[in-house]
């Protein structure tokens, strides 16, 4: 395939004007005319006049849509949320769990292992979001099944997910935090989130090896002159990056616009942090088996938690642009490059480049979607 007249984020961070070739599943370099494509798809020409090119997002930490849920494991579960993240430019997905039973965390893993869906968007990793976290900082999770870090617990259930866990949250105060952290730091990202930990205790988790914050200023203690806590400890590690949910509900703009000036464009991940009522109306919703009250684009438990977004990531990353004035190329170097890199996977995808799969979003200059292609295969078209 050929798309032509396109202004493609490349993967210096930059927007130009040029061409892209797809073949099969891949970009690929050479000239259109020089390479014997043999398939329809190959031989086809996309008019991208006037349209943005970036690459597929991706998105590490979100629980569900259209009334789905990662955490129900069901049959369909991942095929109906990977149909819909592919809609809205999200082609790699790495859902997370949530503080609920060992036998269920056990199930969901089996579940992910099992996935063979070659529709919409690509598993590409699970986020552990529980169960090891603080019960005073346990935000929308269940404080029933909250538990220590648990080396054995946790590489029993990458075993089973197919060693698909990419990400593991802690709170690093807790007992055998640091002694979790040093067990796992070679396999997995361990990231601090659900913490009362101070400035001193988060420093001593990323000195150990953590090099992860979990949705940036919730669920932890505030950054204060006097008490910088988790937040004060990231800003000085540069190993570190951060979750930031640009839904408009969980931060304000200036917050965000403070963030990507304090971090650098390299070291901030857009979220989404979607829960199963993202693309439906407003309602009763569960999450982690708890009631979630939806109305706009807040979602709360009974007693006004926030519990999630219900804002998919695309969206995400356009609201930073638009309405909290973030320049387009660090808002899609942080919904693309940044995340791929921070799980492992960017030899395969998160920027436009010879060899790696052809997931890619057109959009308009009004940041609307106007084609989504996964692995080279056209999802969703308007041109």
């Amino acid at each position: 395939m050929l798309i032509k007249n396109a202004i493609v984020f490349d993967a210096d961070r930059v927007f130009r004007n040029r061409e892209i070739n797809i073949s099969g599943e891949k970009f690929v370099e050479s000239s259109f005319m020089n390479i014997g494509f043999t398939s329809e798809e190959d031989k086809k020409h996309v008019d991208a006049t006037g349209l943005y090119a970036i690459p597929g997002l991706v998105d590490i930490h979100f629980h569900g849509c259209m009334g789905d849920d990662f955490c129900d494991a069901k049959e369909d579960t991942i095929k109906n949320i990977a149909e819909y993240e592919a809609k809205v430019g999200v082609t790699s997905i790495c859902p997370a769990t949530m503080t609920i039973s060992k036998d269920d965390l056990k199930e969901i893993m089996k579940k992910a292992a099992e996935y063979t869906g070659d529709t919409g968007s690509k598993l590409v990793g699970i986020n552990m979001e529980g169960p090891f976290i603080s019960e005073a900082k346990k935000g929308a999770q269940s404080s029933k099944y909250i538990l220590n870090s648990d080396v054995d617990f946790f590489n029993e259930l990458n075993e089973l997910s197919g060693n698909l866990i990419k990400l593991v949250d802690i709170a690093p105060e807790g007992d055998g935090a640091m002694d979790f952290i040093a067990g796992v730091k070679d396999k997995v990202v361990v990231s601090i989130a659900h913490t009362m930990a101070n400035y001193d205790i988060a420093s001593k988790a990323f000195e150990e090896g953590a090099s992860h914050v979990t949705h940036l200023y919730n669920a932890m203690p505030p950054f204060t002159h006097r008490e910088p806590g988790v937040i004060g400890a990231a800003i000085d590690n540069d190993r570190v990056c951060v979750e930031l949910i640009c839904d408009g509900i969980h931060i304000h703009p200036a917050v965000v616009r403070a963030t990507f000036k304090m971090f650098g464009n390299e070291r901030v991940i857009l979220i989404s942090d979607s829960m199963r009522a993202c693309g439906l109306s407003d309602g009763e919703y569960t999450l982690g088996g708890q009631k979630v009250f939806v109305t706009g684009r807040k979602a709360v438990l009974d007693d006004g938690t926030i519990a999630g977004s219900v804002t998919n990531l695309f969206e995400c990353m356009k609201r930073a642009v638009q309405d909290m004035h973030i320049r387009l190329e660090d808002a899609v170097a942080a919904a693309t490059i940044n995340p791929a890199k921070q799980i492992g996977i960017y030899d395969k995808v998160g920027s436009i480049e010879d060899g790696k799969y052809a997931d890619l979003v057109l959009m308009d200059k009004s940041l609307n979607i106007k084609a989504v292609y996964v692995h080279g295969k056209e999802i969703f078209s308007e041109l």
